[in-house]
């Protein structure tokens, strides 16, 4: 399978299953459209009829052997070699964990999933008693696996930082014993960040995500406190200390954009212009009824707005700025492991969510569905049935992923969206699955570049 595209005025093809990407001249482009495997000695006389109207019989000849060529070194039309592996590596130990210290928030963001904040099951905050026996359940369910991952997840967790200190000097105080290393991470919305709390999350916070969706008046018409005012004005200098005391560890600002800022290239390079070099800004899913969402009917203006913001990118690169936006980050030399591409982001899996109940979910976004509850830390029960069940989906479970040229990239897409928006977790949330193979094809391009394959 290939998959080609025009971008930036280039001819771009992906092999699918190599993960190749071949930056091509107008006749090999065209060529691919005229000519697939099995391949003949000569080339077909109906290619060469459409194709002699605008090149040589030399030149035709010539573009349709080192096609062949290709082909015939396995990197142009390679075979899948994934499926027959997909089930044979199956239940993994579980390796992270996203921790729901607070249901609870001190904002009201009109698209947030989780209830703007308690997950629609009431305002509470999780106790050090569950929390500890969260690190417990990772320690046992771990096995043998070293690093370890944890997420500090509300809701606002800031609102129960007390608890996430003493969880974090629990979790060291066993790292020893059990020959384990936790790598924390914290989400937070800034609005109670203060020089205390940054000195903590700079010393024990692997990476830490700083929610702000761009542009101030973007920013406040969604994220809004409980009496409806904005909260730029709080959270921006607030942001703007913690990483300039960061040094080089990890973090990244995380916006969303909507129906209501689909020029959202303009928030990616506002952030960028307030001094962050590492930035997300992701489109909202909801419910097509919220006045707010995206549909089918947005899809060409952010096609092309991703368009922009590539070339925009491009441009910044070549006057010697730089910086990461998160859906154009792709590694075409080395990339994920085989089951990380089958797979995606492992929920249900090796990665679960605990609330401040104890109740354990696939992930954070399943929370709430309680066909999908695990078990519970308190109680000590955890359902392997689901576990396996989340073992066994990957792209070659889902019939639309199964034919699609992005699988490999996107894994399958998310499968809490799935589950919510399309019905099964089997089913691809096709409005993602779209925006999804936009970002790739941008994502490609500027990869090509960086490696020297376009020229400025």
């Amino acid at each position: 399978m290939i998959h080609k595209y025009k971008l930036g005025g280039f001819n771009i093809v992906l092999d699918v299953n190599s993960g190749g990407v071949h930056i091509v001249d107008e006749i090999t482009y065209n060529m691919l459209d005229n000519v697939e495997p099995p391949f003949a000695e000569k080339c077909p006389e109906k290619a060469m009829q459409k194709l002699s109207q605008f090149y040589s019989v030399e030149d035709i000849e010539s573009c349709y052997n080192e096609i062949v060529e290709l082909y015939n070194d396995g990197i142009l039309f390679s075979e899948d070699d994934y499926e027959k592996y997909a089930n044979y590596s199956v239940a993994s130990p579980v390796k992270a964990m996203c921790l729901n210290i607070a249901h609870d928030c001190n904002l009201r963001c009109k698209y947030c999933f989780a209830s703007t904040g308690d997950f629609g099951k009431g305002r509470k905050l999780m106790t050090f008693e569950t929390g500890k026996k969260a690190i417990d359940f990772m320690l046992e369910k771990s096995l043998d696996r070293k690093n370890l991952e944890l997420d500090f997840f509300g809701g606002e967790p800031l609102m129960n930082f007390d608890v996430v200190k003493q969880i974090v000097e629990y979790a060291r105080s066993k790292e020893a014993e059990y020959d384990k290393k936790f790598r924390f991470t914290i989400t937070t919305n800034g609005l109670l960040l203060d020089d205390d709390k940054m000195e903590f999350i700079n010393k024990e916070m692997s990476n830490v995500v700083l929610s702000i969706d761009g542009r101030k008046s973007v920013n406040d018409y969604m994220r809004i406190r409980v009496d409806g005012s904005g909260c730029y004005d709080k959270i921006m200098p607030a942001f703007k200390k913690l990483v300039s005391l960061r040094g080089d560890k990890e973090y990244y600002v995380r916006g969303t954009f909507t129906k209501h800022n689909l020029d959202f290239a303009d928030d990616v390079f506002d952030l960028y212009n307030n001094g962050f070099d590492q930035i997300s800004v992701e489109p909202v899913v909801c419910e097509a009824t919220e006045d707010y969402a995206i549909t089918e009917k947005e899809l060409p203006a952010i096609f092309k707005e991703y368009e922009n913001l590539a070339e925009r990118i491009l441009e910044n690169e070549r006057k010697g700025g730089k910086f990461n936006f998160f859906h154009f980050m792709l590694d075409l030399d080395q990339g994920p492991c085989a089951i990380k591409r089958l797979r995606g982001c492992g929920c249900g899996n090796d990665y679960v969510a605990v609330t401040p109940d104890g109740d354990i979910y696939p992930c954070h976004q399943f929370v709430g569905i309680e066909e999908f509850k695990m078990g519970n830390i308190d109680e000590g029960t955890f359902n392997t049935e689901i576990k396996s069940y989340f073992s066994k989906t990957h792209v070659y479970t889902k019939p639309e992923c199964k034919k699609c040229w992005a699988k490999f990239y996107c894994s399958g897409g998310c499968n809490a969206n799935n589950f919510q928006y399309a019905g099964d977790v089997h089913n691809v949330h096709k409005l993602s699955c779209q925006l999804m193979k936009k970002r790739l094809e941008c994502a490609i391009m500027l990869k090509a570049f960086r490696a020297g394959a376009i020229e400025e």
